[in-house]
């Protein structure tokens, strides 16, 4: 908030701290700002400020639940679902999406566990939202050394947890609960196709979306900083590397 009242924000580059970006926020420079969060709670009660000042957003929300040996700082999974359903209240269904990703095999999250996890949190955020993002774990080197670490008697990864082949029941899971529920549901950066269990290739930067929401025309063109099978359209990345608190094992943003 402080970065939209002075019209601007700076961000460094994360392979080289001493090059910073200075990014104009004033709201003639920007179509819309997408929001990743796991707990948005904080921002709320400065949404009508953000309102009156002309800006359009939308959030990206993950609720996952995992056990605290994996997520130790995340909100307490009632908690998050309780402010999931406050915002969507707010602001509307299609400008909350809620993302399960990444999904990830250990011995404490088997296929059942998600499963059941899956099933409670459809039931609770379904009539709140009308998109589904998920995505597999993948093989980041940060993501493999924390995880390693955390490697225990009471944690272990699955020896093919990095393997999209040992997800496809989940995911044709996924897509049936999702049609049955009336959620569109869309993979994250997936080169696999699961459009056969229904669920699409997503964009979490979705020009499609933002059209439809708003009536604003951004460019189609795939954003090339992203990886390959990313969909995203161009757009600047404000968020900095090593910031975040909540200490996921799996997060490839923290050092």
């Amino acid at each position: 908030m402080n970065g939209i009242r002075q019209g601007y924000c700076t961000v460094p580059n994360p392979y080289n701290a001493d090059q910073v970006s200075h990014v104009s926020l004033k709201p003639q420079d920007v179509q819309a700002i997408i929001f990743w969060t796991r707990n948005p709670k904080p921002l709320i009660r400065y949404l009508p400020e953000l309102d009156r000042m002309g800006y359009k957003y939308y959030f990206n929300y993950t609720i996952i639940g995992y056990p605290g040996s994996i997520e130790p700082k995340s909100p307490p999974i009632g908690e998050a679902v309780k402010t999931f359903q406050e915002l969507s209240s707010l602001v509307g269904k299609d400008r909350v999406i809620w993302r399960y990703d990444p999904i990830l095999y250990s011995n404490q999250t088997p296929i059942e566990w998600h499963i059941r996890q899956l099933s409670s949190l459809i039931k609770k955020l379904s009539p709140y939202t009308k998109r589904l993002i998920i995505s597999i774990i993948d093989p980041y080197r940060k993501t493999k050394i924390r995880m390693g670490k955390a490697a225990s008697e009471d944690l272990y990864i699955a020896a093919d947890a990095f393997e999209v082949s040992a997800y496809m029941p989940l995911l044709e899971w996924i897509g049936n609960a999702a049609i049955d529920s009336g959620l569109e549901a869309l993979s994250c950066a997936e080169e696999v196709g699961l459009e056969r269990f229904g669920i699409k290739h997503g964009k979490c930067i979705d020009d499609e979306l933002i059209k439809k929401i708003w009536g604003i025309a951004v460019p189609k063109r795939k954003d090339p900083a992203q990886r390959r099978h990313c969909g995203c359209v161009v757009s600047k990345d404000i968020g900095v590397n090593s910031t975040c608190l909540f200490g996921c094992r799996y997060c490839y943003a923290n050092s």
